[in-house]
């Protein structure tokens, strides 16, 4: 057997001795046993309720500060190990955090997610400036949008398995000090090559924005808990998205493209300071691992680690998960296909919208640019109303969960998409005939209204939905998703504009309408048959039978 000791330290021996030794293989009865480790200045927190659900004989001290943890010997590959895992109530374990910290935490990712997805779009507003001073066309400037798009797309494929190892706070404090950096690039570059490259690289770093957000709530947050945090998520990622076009226009027609950028940069440099100095570490696992690691440090004895130390897989297993495993769900899942086509075309429409906007408001109707962008308004105050309609969804769903004659079933989360779906095509429909100059221009803008309502709708339902549909494969499931709502988004710039003009805007309007008027089915089949897929899913129906 492999030794494990690095010159021991001696630590308490009254209670070392009853420790199991390196050196003696122990029985199954003591393999079972759940014991403690404290030190320092947490000695004292042992109750006696804790004492009776725990061996004392394997109570364990060390001289160092230690909060209580529970212990257990682990024969793992032939080898001897002591697991750590949190007590209840330990206070460093993330579910056990204060909810005013809880809510600190979540509102600054929030506004990560926000900033993130204000960058993502308000990049469009300077477009036209931008490339008569570089001396490119169109099409070359648009390509900025495409490449942002591209790499959020790919990154979360192969971001997964960092977040495993590393935990989420390094990628989240490295990634948005990056995000920060590349606007210098952005507002002081010399040629559209520059801009290219800086907005693939802002998009690379800028993912973290929607990908690891949801999971981070999952750190914290127990699911019937989750409920509200993910709402605001949802609210925070497209209003960025679709609001950055107000503001943008004005900086455009005033200052030029280059201060849009600096002065995005500028705004961000406040809020990278406080995730820097106050975001904490929210992945348990990683918690447990960083003690597991004072212990070895502070004894010598190598047999304390995580189950997570052991158990986890390789790097090359967790890339596979995250990207093949993702891709593949994509297109053997007919759940996750479903409402991953839904998703991205709701996310296409997002992006399509920044080119027709100003069509129907600037060419049509005359509005200079500034002027032009308060239309975005009505997007926004759609996601608004979406936002707050959700919550009769989440009051309902808490109904169905207090019920104990009420078996809950993930189609419980697909109320609010029955109700939310019909929006997107009733908006897309009053855009599409109230384009006309000679219409009054509210006609358009209540369209826009609607539209957004059923984004947030459409967006909310497929987060929840899959999750509770996947569990554990969720994760690859929700990359999956992404992958193809951000490529379609990615793609879309780059023709709608041709699209309107050479279709007309009325009948580009109509197609897109009709199309969601198709889509806007799924939730209704999924509610219906949704159980039956899961039955037919080797995936889906482990999780829900609970056999996974």
């Amino acid at each position: 057997m492999k030794d494990h000791t690095k010159n021991p330290q001696p630590v308490s021996a009254s209670h070392n001795e009853n420790v199991p030794s390196q050196d003696s293989v122990p029985t199954y009865q003591e393999r079972t046993k759940k014991g403690l480790i404290v030190g320092g200045k947490f000695r004292n927190e042992l109750s006696d309720q804790q004492s009776q659900e725990y061996d004392s004989s394997l109570l364990q001290e060390v001289d160092i500060d230690l909060p209580l943890t529970v212990t257990k010997p682990q024969e793992h590959n032939g080898e001897q190990y002591i697991v750590l895992d949190f007590i209840e109530g330990d206070k460093e374990n993330p579910f056990n955090w204060d909810g005013r910290r809880k809510a600190f935490i979540a509102t600054l990712l929030c506004l990560m997610t926000l900033f993130i997805g204000l960058a993502t779009t308000a990049y469009s507003s300077g477009i036209g400036k931008m490339v008569e001073e570089l001396h490119t066309t169109t099409i070359i400037g648009q390509l900025g949008l495409f490449c942002f798009n591209f790499t959020c797309a790919l990154a979360p494929l192969f971001l997964a398995p960092f977040c495993e190892l590393a935990g989420r706070r390094v990628i989240y404090v490295g990634a948005y000090v990056c995000f920060c950096l590349m606007f210098i690039g952005l507002a002081l570059g010399k040629n559209i090559a520059t801009i290219l490259v800086c907005r693939s690289l802002l998009g690379l770093f800028g993912c973290v924005g929607t990908i690891l957000v949801g999971g981070t709530f999952g750190d914290m947050y127990t699911p019937e808990h989750r409920a509200i945090p993910m709402a605001c998520f949802s609210f925070i990622a497209i209003l960025g998205t679709v609001g950055a076009p107000i503001y943008a226009g004005f900086i455009d027609q005033a200052l030029g493209w280059r201060w849009l950028e600096g002065i995005q940069g500028l705004a961000n440099i406040p809020l990278g300071v406080m995730i820097v100095i106050f975001l904490p570490e929210t992945r348990g696992s990683v918690c447990l691992s960083k003690r597991a690691k004072k212990i070895r440090q502070a004894t010598g004895d190598e047999r304390f680690v995580t189950i997570n130390d052991i158990e986890a897989p390789g790097i090359k297993h967790m890339l596979h998960n995250s990207s093949v495993k993702a891709v593949k769900m994509l297109f053997t899942e007919p759940v996750v296909f479903a409402f991953g086509l839904w998703i991205s075309f709701a996310w296409f429409l997002a992006f399509l919208f920044l080119s027709v906007i100003p069509i129907t408001f600037q060419e049509k109707r005359g509005w200079n640019e500034g002027v032009s962008g308060l239309p975005y308004i009505s997007l926004c105050l759609g996601t608004t109303i979406g936002f707050g309609m959700n919550f009769l969804q989440i009051r309902k769903y808490k109904s169905l969960t207090q019920d104990p004659n009420v078996q809950v079933s993930p189609e419980a989360r697909l109320y609010g998409a029955l109700f939310g779906a019909v929006w997107l095509p009733v908006g897309l429909f009053i855009y599409s005939f109230t384009q006309y100059k000679g219409l009054h221009w509210i006609g358009p803008v209540i369209g826009l209204a609607l539209i957004t309502i059923g984004i947030f709708f459409i967006f909310e339902s497929c987060y929840s939905y899959t999750s509770d549909c996947y569990g554990e494969h969720s994760s690859s499931a929700i990359a999956g998703q992404g992958f193809m709502r951000n490529t379609l988004g990615a793609v879309s710039p780059l023709f709608a504009s041709q699209f309107f003009h050479n279709l007309g805007s009325q009948y580009a309007g109509l197609l897109l309408a009709l199309v969601a008027t198709f889509l806007t089915f799924i939730p209704f089949v999924l509610y219906k048959f949704g159980p039956a897929l899961r039955a037919r899913s080797r995936l889906a129906s482990a999780t829900v039978n609970g056999t996974d």
